[in-house]
């Protein structure tokens, strides 16, 4: 059994994970927990949120993490959610952009509608998630924001053009909002998954072909599984990180 390492910085520290319910994000929240953190997330999948909640109890969290039912391409729901978290547990010091969707699609059925959906899910959150934390982590002179990006748009992959596209632009509010809240002693760093075995990859996109091109790209001949991809937006929400920002973060098992 694998056994992580513990940061005490993290303790009853106040974390935001958006997407939270399940695959990626669920892990996340579950490993916040287990350091001891106040957790809340926001996602759309009451079920699977209740779940995740009832795993952390049975772990033993010392704070059961708070959900709210957040359709993230709501941005007044969003930033309303965020004012609620923060009345609850006070500052969030933390923030984890984290909820995606990789469905896909080709360029040729592409719509401006389809378009538009697809940034406002895999992007446009992401900047008015810290719209609303960044002036608690201003005021705290603290704070760590970890973007979940996509190495799919440094792959070539061109079965979601949309999610990639969106995903590429991760990047560019890392560095730019790194830039701005630095002084204020606030980081932003990406970290970027491969392909990493939730339970959603293996039920909807796994095949074997894929799984084994996966494998021949990584320098590691193996899966890579959401806990793992945990470690490292610990280690960054943590003290432990505090001299990085702006910075992308690759967990993927060495892709080439």
């Amino acid at each position: 059994m694998v056994s992580y390492a513990s940061y005490p910085s993290l303790t009853d520290r106040t974390v935001l994970v958006t997407g939270g319910a399940d695959g990626i994000g669920a892990a996340l929240v579950q490993q916040f927990a287990a350091q001891g953190s106040r957790v809340a997330f926001v996602d759309i999948n009451e079920t699977k949120a209740a779940e995740v909640i009832a795993r952390c109890e049975a772990d033993g969290a010392a704070h059961t993490p708070i959900f709210h039912h957040v359709d993230l391409t709501d941005v007044d729901a969003l930033q309303a959610a965020v004012t609620s978290v923060i009345a609850e547990m006070g500052t969030i010091t933390v923030l984890v952009n984290n909820a995606a969707n990789d469905e896909r699609h080709t360029w040729q059925e592409m719509t401006a509608d389809y378009w538009d959906d697809r940034l406002n899910t895999n992007l446009r959150h992401f900047f008015f998630a810290i719209q609303a934390v960044a002036p608690g982590m201003i005021e705290q002179q603290n704070g760590s924001i970890i973007n979940v990006g996509s190495s799919s748009y440094m792959m070539q992959e061109d079965f979601f053009p949309g999610y990639a596209i969106a995903k590429s632009g991760v990047e560019g509010i890392t560095r730019t909002m790194a830039r701005t809240f630095g002084p204020d002693n606030v980081r932003v760093n990406t970290v970027l998954p491969g392909w990493v075995a939730t339970e959603r990859q293996l039920n909807v996109h796994w095949s074997p072909e894929g799984e084994e091109g996966t494998l021949n790209d990584q320098a590691i001949k193996r899966r890579i599984y959401p806990d793992e991809f945990a470690q490292m937006v610990l280690f960054l929400a943590a003290d432990d990180g505090a001299a990085c920002t702006a910075q992308q973060f690759l967990v993927d098992g060495g892709r080439r």
